[in-house]
């Protein structure tokens, strides 16, 4: 597996951050990068459509069953989870708790409030 130059970077943020969202092209690696920076993290791809389904039709059920947070991979394809987690990350004081990942950084930065809970780190190719 190669190592990133923003393994770290993304390190420091989950310290520092409630939820860290990793943005880039398809294929660029996010999901590997995710995966390899945070082995505890569950990690659910909503790109599935079963679980894409689940996270859509009930929101706060679907993040329930992940009391530490997760890797949310492709997490654009269910814009409706960013209420619940908004609520989610306001009633807890840890840091990197979710991890998100996207493909469509504009689609998804309108959906996500920035308050300083949630920061995003794109994703190069170094």
């Amino acid at each position: 597996m190669i190592d990133r130059d923003i393994e770290p970077i993304l390190r420091k943020m989950a310290s520092q951050f409630k939820a860290v969202v990793v943005t880039g092209p398809r294929q660029s690696g996010k999901t590997t990068l995710a995966q390899k920076v945070f082995p505890e993290k569950p990690y659910i791809s909503l790109e599935a459509p079963d679980q894409r389904t689940r996270a859509i039709q009930d929101p706060r059920q679907f993040l329930s069953q992940f009391p530490d947070g997760c890797i949310l991979d492709e997490v654009q394809r269910a814009p409706e989870i960013f209420s619940y987690l908004q609520s989610r990350l306001d009633a807890s004081p840890s840091a990197g708790q979710f991890i998100l990942t996207g493909s469509q950084q504009f689609g998804m930065m309108e959906k996500i409030s920035i308050s300083g809970e949630t920061t995003p780190v794109t994703k190069s190719t170094s």
